[in-house]
């Protein structure tokens, strides 16, 4: 068990950082602990990173809204460089973090999961447990905020 949990901690790092940046330590554990304790519950193990993917971004949105009060991003604010990955890896970069940590935790999952981790529409509202319209109207949303944001 430790030996799988220490092989999906990059991954569950990776999808906490953005959506729970101000407590990403945290909500990578509680990521952890809540895969460890439902694996019995898995009933296909191929299936094994997104039903690992659907944990973590519930988690982090969790820990994200427990602990963060949200504010709504100020364009004004920001200073906008570079591009949306460092390197060309899976890093993102400083400016991208920065704008992600001030969008309210249920734009940053939704564009997580489209941008980041490429889901379709469907597969999102899935993983964040609401409809597809939903998902569609957060989505433009969290675009348009991003968008602004990072042009100022």
């Amino acid at each position: 068990m430790d030996e799988l949990l220490t092989q999906v901690t990059p991954y569950v790092t990776r999808l906490c950082r953005p959506i729970a940046p101000s407590d990403t330590a945290d909500a990578v554990q509680e990521s952890l602990m809540a895969v460890f304790k439902a694996l019995r519950g898995l009933r296909d193990p191929g299936a094994f990173y997104g039903w690992v993917r659907t944990v973590t971004v519930r988690e982090a949105v969790r820990v994200a809204r427990r602990t963060v009060v949200e504010r709504p991003v100020e364009p004004d604010e920001l200073a906008r460089l570079g591009g949306l990955r460092t390197d060309g890896g899976t890093e993102l970069s400083a400016e991208v973090r920065d704008v992600l940590s001030r969008l309210p935790v249920q734009y940053r999952a939704v564009l997580v999961l489209r941008e980041l981790e490429g889901l379709d529409e469907r597969s999102a509202a899935q993983v964040l447990g609401v409809a597809p319209g939903t998902v569609k109207s957060r989505l433009h949303r969290a675009r348009s905020l991003f968008r602004t944001s990072w042009s100022q």
